[in-house]
């Protein structure tokens, strides 16, 4: 089959989170079990740098408030063919692909990602001789505009997955963005993209598709009910039926202790103690002090309440009276950056925050630090907790969403029974998350318990085979269904 990957990013060209790194690897790992997958990405900057030469493969007429645009052949990732909607005046912008260089959203975003899936909805319909996809898959709101323009501009019944990466972002617009996006009045409705007077982009692909993932089974039962719902858990639970949790997996060739180039010193399950050495390097690099006796805790995340960061800064003092150090790599919201900022000029040698994305600092955190922190009030899937099990750096996580898939909790039975891979904690508390991590230092302590436990941990299977062959049960479902 022929499937078409509806995206706003994608690793390796461009990245802000894990919809990048599930945008690289499923397809690829679609590609290995016999399906045609193509990627659609905008024409960032970056993007149209690495297709500077690339084949023209489609262009399209203005419509409504879009100019004129091609879908370029850009770069070929690996098993993946990645296009790219070239259109220099939403897309070649100096700052990031959502925010301008003040860290405000963009302006125009509902156009520009509006036309990102009217080009999704056309490449759907056929507008690429030559190739025309089975199922069209449309991930987030960025994208989930495309099975409105199929189904009602461009009366194409081509079927449409569309994945939730995150409820909480829904792409919400003023009404007055119909005319421009060319969505006609009649599909603003409660039964359409209508949402509490607005337009939802996400909703738009909530009702119009064929199919609706997310990607966790927690994540998929969470949201159906209004404490992770965010408005939309009625709908959700209606559609209950073309709702799927599938668990994201990871990259397990880029994510690999035994490969990893970043690393100071490879290692793998039967060389732990070569684990050592990476800590000893990240101390160095980012100021801490050689303490071997004490446990490096590692954070690798956006810095934001959804996260649970606020737990952390209230923890902190506390947790700080052990014999531990802190290692924190994020951005996000100013009063938790500027804490943790605060933190770390009180606690010279004991903690180190670094700001922004640094992606070799993040493999080096994985493997440098004993444990990862994930105190998330909801986590979709996450992929921290799964590259740190895979790195032997057992997480500390909420039992919420896709960490209550991955992390099963380090209880005298489940070390025995060979389960157990970190610590799990119920409550969103401050109070919890320490009591949590004081036991995580007693297994610490004793080396017989801990190395078991990252050996359970780096055994774990988290690459994306079994994950895309469930995707490929559902695009060969609607591929019958439409025949």
């Amino acid at each position: 089959m022929n499937i078409l990957f509806a995206t706003p990013e994608c690793a390796g060209l461009v990245k802000t989170g894990g919809l990048g790194d599930v945008s690289a690897a499923l397809p690829a790992a679609l590609r290995r079990i016999g399906f045609d997958t193509r990627v659609l990405l905008p024409g960032y900057r970056n993007v149209r740098t690495a297709c500077a030469s690339g084949e023209t493969v489609a262009e399209l007429e203005p419509f409504a408030g879009f100019p004129s645009a091609r879908i370029v052949a850009a770069v070929e990732a690996p098993g993946t063919t990645t296009w790219m909607l070239d259109c220099p005046e939403y897309f070649d912008r100096d700052a990031g692909p959502y925010l301008d260089d003040r860290g405000l959203a963009y302006c125009d975003n509902a156009q520009r990602f509006g036309f990102l899936s009217y080009a999704a909805a056309r490449i759907a319909s056929g507008a690429i001789p030559g190739w025309n996809p089975d199922v069209l898959h449309c991930h987030d709101w960025q994208t989930a505009l495309a099975p409105l323009y199929l189904r009602e501009i461009l009366g194409a019944t081509t079927p449409c997955v569309q994945t939730i990466h995150n409820l909480a972002f829904q792409g919400l617009f003023p009404r007055a963005v119909l005319e421009p996006l060319g969505v006609p009045d009649s599909s603003f409705t409660i039964e359409g993209l209508e949402f509490y007077g607005q337009v939802s982009f996400l909703k738009a692909g909530l009702v119009y598709a064929d199919a609706l993932t997310t990607v966790s089974p927690t994540y998929a039962r969470e949201i159906q009910h209004e404490a992770l719902g965010f408005g939309l858990h009625g709908l959700l639970a209606r559609r209950r039926d073309a709702l799927t949790g599938i668990l994201n997996g990871i990259d397990d060739r880029v994510w690999d202790p035994a490969t990893d180039p970043h690393l100071e010193q490879c290692y793998g399950a039967q060389t732990l103690e070569l684990k050592v050495v990476n800590k000893v390097v990240l101390r160095r690099s980012l100021g801490l002090e050689q303490a071997p006796a004490k446990a490096l805790i590692g954070v690798v995340s956006r810095l934001t309440r959804q996260k649970g960061i606020d737990l952390l800064v209230e923890a902190a003092p506390r947790l700080l009276e052990h014999p531990v150090q802190l290692a924190v790599l994020g951005d996000g919201e100013p009063e938790f950056a500027h804490a943790l900022a605060a933190l770390a000029e009180a606690h010279p040698g004991r903690v180190a925050v670094r700001a922004g994305f640094n992606e070799r600092l993040a493999h080096r955190i994985e493997a440098g630090a004993d444990l990862l922190l994930m105190p998330s009030r909801f986590e979709p899937c996450g992929l921290n907790q799964m590259y740190s099990q895979r790195y032997g750096t057992p997480p500390v996580v909420r039992r919420t969403g896709g960490l209550a898939d991955t992390v099963t909790d380090c209880t005298p039975d489940a070390l025995e029974r060979g389960e157990a891979s970190g610590f799990v904690f119920q409550e969103a508390s401050a109070a919890a998350l320490l009591a949590t991590l004081e036991r995580a230092l007693q297994v610490y302590r004793d080396r017989p318990r801990w190395y078991k436990l990252q050996r359970n941990g780096m055994r774990r299977d988290f690459s994306w085979a079994a994950s895309a062959r469930r995707y490929a049960e559902i695009y060969e479902r609607l591929g019958r269904a439409r025949r």
